[in-house]
């Protein structure tokens, strides 16, 4: 039985091996098959400690990488698919393959909801975002639109007036489910326009994007619209499908963690933005790796290992 399996390989996984490696839990992680998380599909990373000139967001998780093995981590490229608590702790399943640890950490991430348009995966980190705070920055005095119509909808619309000069909110109903208040906050922000009944259907340049198509969801009329950025504020799903049933998770399926990263299973912690809803940023997770690969040291002193 191992000491530490980490599942999952984003920034939350990265600082928990580094920390985990360091204190001689000799940690395997499993990172998928697409390493890295959502700093992958992000080109400047501006809002980073230690990096005064920014770094680009596969060059970061690249380096955290390295670090991690440096110190010791194992690390696997393959998908975990199963998991399950068994006598003295857990067992990770890949297809046929089986591993069992006395510790684990689930930093699996929760992946941003995209429009579903054939050519958009080009367009990502080139024009078309999912996280206003760490690209909001890059459009200064430009004319943006935004896709949602819920809370986070309207607090990233109202940050991006900060740089942008015009945001327009792309909404497929004629009513916003957000809370009054920040509906209130919308409609008092000069350098906001709505578009209700309206949704993006094509994505047009090669790449950065130029311009989209939005269709009239009554009409079914279509207009192209010449744009600097599409940022996208229409939920987040975690990737927690086969925790499901063994770890609790909260109404949105984020895994339900104290302030110490436990779950409700002894020896198992989360780190990330599997249970963040909130702020999922970088440097947050970061945060929460070290804190579950400090946790996971004390708990695997506090049965017995060595």
């Amino acid at each position: 039985m191992e000491k530490l399996i980490i599942i999952g390989a984003g920034v939350a996984g990265w600082t928990a091996a580094i920390y985990a490696a360091r204190a001689n839990l000799d940690p395997i992680m499993f990172t998928g098959i697409e390493e890295g998380g959502q700093l992958m599909l992000t080109t400047m990373v501006e809002n980073f400690p230690g990096f005064p000139e920014g770094i680009m967001g596969p060059e970061l998780m690249n380096d955290l990488k390295k670090q991690a093995e440096r110190y010791g981590t194992k690390v696997i490229q393959k998908s975990v698919t199963g998991f399950k608590k068994i006598k003295g702790g857990y067992e990770v399943i890949l297809g046929k393959e089986k591993y069992s640890a006395s510790t684990i950490i689930i930093s699996t991430g929760a992946s941003a909801r995209w429009l579903g348009l054939p050519n958009e995966k080009k367009f990502q980190g080139r024009g078309l975002h999912t996280c206003a705070t760490c690209d909001g920055f890059f459009y200064k005095g430009k004319e943006i639109f935004t896709v949602g119509g819920g809370d986070s909808a309207m607090e990233e619309a109202n940050f991006l007036t900060k740089f942008a000069s015009k945001v327009t909110i792309v909404h497929r109903r004629d009513t916003f489910r957000a809370s009054k208040i920040m509906q209130e906050r919308i409609n008092k922000n000069p350098k906001i326009e709505v578009m209700w009944n309206s949704e993006i259907v094509e994505l047009k340049g090669e790449p950065p994007l130029k311009s989209i198509v939005i269709k009239n969801t009554k009409t079914g009329g279509k207009k192209e619209y010449k744009t600097d950025g599409v940022f996208l504020a229409i939920g987040h799903i975690p990737n927690t499908k086969i925790f499901e049933g063994l770890i609790e998770l909260d109404k949105s399926f984020f895994i339900k963690t104290d302030k110490r990263m436990r779950t409700n299973l002894p020896g198992v912690f989360a780190a990330g933005d599997v249970q963040d809803p909130v702020y999922k940023q970088a440097i947050t997770a970061a945060g929460t790796g070290c804190q579950a690969a400090m946790e996971a040291e004390k708990y695997y002193e506090e049965i017995g290992g060595k």
